[in-house]
């Protein structure tokens, strides 16, 4: 990369040892910011840190992104380590209920919104309140196609992507002019988060889809570094759609 966007400036990324979290970082990095990567496993975390670099340019905080004590410290320790912290992705998520909504245990799905959408709004709060307030930011949030439309067997996924984009769109108006906040919503993308998807029948899903390819991690990490960029910066509160054109063909 020669962009040098994010010079000087300061990144947290949730969910970020490996996918699309992880390529966001490293595109991060590649155009001169420095990254806080957050994970549940230290190990994953610890490798994909190495690989960025190492504490020049990267550092690793392990727990869960649904606790709020990991969020704060994980704040803390970014602006500690590097002086800032210029942007948020909120880039975890969890899908663990696949099938029917009506069969769908509420415990589940309750994980699933806490997860997907609360602790997206607490990283927020957490990075407001500790630094952004008073030196502004932006912030992304990584939802998904299947919160545009129903989704059959991800319905309590679709809905908390749904939830997620309108806490974006809110957001976007609550801290303006100051903070920025958008969405991405990607439709499959090969990682291991995505195989169900696609595994074994990537030609025929691919087909759906009139760029006849499915999403790669670095087609999100693109539109997220333009969205936290200041090449954005008359954007807020929208969502982009990052779907090889699938959507217009009526598919999920």
């Amino acid at each position: 990369m020669t962009d040098a966007r994010f010079e000087g400036r300061v990144a947290l990324v949730t969910g970020a040892s490996r996918g699309i979290g992880f390529a966001i970082a490293r595109r991060l990095v590649d155009e001169g910011a420095r990254v806080c990567l957050t994970a549940r496993k230290p190990e994953p975390l610890a490798e994909a840190v190495e690989s960025l670099g190492g504490s020049d340019h990267a550092i690793g905080i392990a727990g869960k992104a649904d606790d709020a004590d990991h969020q704060g410290d994980a704040v803390e320790q970014t602006i500690e380590a590097y002086g800032r912290l210029d942007h948020l992705v909120n880039n975890t998520g969890i899908n663990p209920a696949y099938g029917p909504m009506i069969d769908l245990d509420l415990g589940a799905a309750a994980k699933i919104f806490q997860v997907n959408v609360l602790a997206a709004l607490a990283w927020t709060q957490q990075a407001y309140a500790r630094w952004m307030r008073e030196h502004g930011g932006s912030v992304v949030n990584v939802a998904s196609v299947a919160g545009l439309k129903p989704a059959p067997g991800m319905g309590a996924y679709g809905a908390s992507k749904r939830a997620l984009l309108h806490v974006t769109e809110e957001l976007g108006v609550e801290l303006a002019p100051g903070v920025r906040v958008n969405s991405v919503a990607p439709a499959v993308v090969k990682t291991d988060f995505a195989k169900l998807l696609y595994e074994g029948k990537e030609a025929d899903v691919s087909a759906g889809y009139p760029m006849r390819r499915l999403g790669d991690p670095g087609d999100i990490a693109s539109a997220v570094a333009f969205l936290l960029s200041d090449d954005a910066s008359w954007i807020t509160g929208q969502n982009i759609v990052l779907d090889g054109g699938m959507t217009l063909t009526g598919g999920v």
